[in-house]
């Protein structure tokens, strides 16, 4: 039905979003199973995916081709689901501000191999306070960072479905 540009990378769309859909994040740590909170969770993973693919020359080519193929996953999902050009515009206008704030912020952080949960947390749309989401989903992400790069090679792409938290 869709023509992408880049098709051949829906294999890593459908890995991230079955990761945002672990019952980790809804069942333990309580975070609302709302389509936006799985948008966010899938952009940190892809931030991760990115700055992984940044730094591995042989890969660096590709992560325009990813982003490109998961930004129009997403708009085609939010048109699927029934909303409308306005929306879907709005939407992807934020979920673009929100994806490139948690890229920047995650980049500033590689250096001590950690992501800002705290600012990722902001962008999650929670209803009641949870003191424990911090430390999980920062170990989530930490366990989540040393996978990407122990398994980072030509192969790391088609590895990601096989993270287990």
């Amino acid at each position: 039905m869709f023509n992408f540009k880049y098709k051949r990378h829906n294999y890593i769309y459908n890995s991230l979003v079955k990761l945002s859909r672990n019952t980790y994040f809804y069942k333990e740590l309580k975070i609302d199973d709302k389509l936006e909170n799985r948008v966010i969770l899938i952009f940190a993973h892809l931030s991760i995916i990115l700055n992984c693919l940044k730094n591995n020359s042989e890969l660096n080519s590709i992560s325009q081709e990813i982003y490109d193929n998961i930004f129009h996953n997403i708009e085609n999902n939010l048109r699927e689901i029934g909303h409308g050009d306005v929306t879907v515009n709005k939407k992807m206008k934020l979920f673009n501000q929100i994806f490139h704030d948690l890229l920047l912020k995650f980049i500033n952080k590689k250096k001590e191999r950690d992501i800002t949960v705290k600012e990722m947390e902001k962008f999650l749309f929670i209803n009641e306070k949870n003191n424990e989401l911090s430390p999980k989903l920062l170990n989530y992400f930490k366990k989540y960072y040393d996978f990407c790069f122990d398994i980072i090679n030509k192969n790391m792409l088609k590895e990601l479905i096989n993270f287990k938290y």
